[in-house]
């Protein structure tokens, strides 16, 4: 099973969205500071997971959650 996440920085505004089959390690990965990409906007919250079983409908739904109207579904969440 691969997941879909959303993580927003309590900081700024600012929304990331990814996918991993290790929700957790990512999740500590990221709000340790390890990904260059989320360091400046650190710490996160989890805001949205969603569960498939391929990746390749996981990468599709990431690139739904990262296109204008999956954002404007994510910040809907807030």
């Amino acid at each position: 099973m691969f997941t879909v996440y959303a993580i927003k920085s309590r900081i700024k505004n600012y929304i990331y969205v990814g996918m991993t089959q290790y929700l957790d390690e990512r999740l500590l990965r990221r709000n340790s500071g390890h990904e260059r990409t989320t360091k400046p906007y650190l710490p996160f919250k989890l805001i949205y997971t969603e569960e498939l079983p391929t990746r390749v409908a996981a990468r599709k739904r990431e690139k739904y959650f990262k296109s204008g109207v999956g954002k404007e579904f994510l910040k809907s969440l807030l």
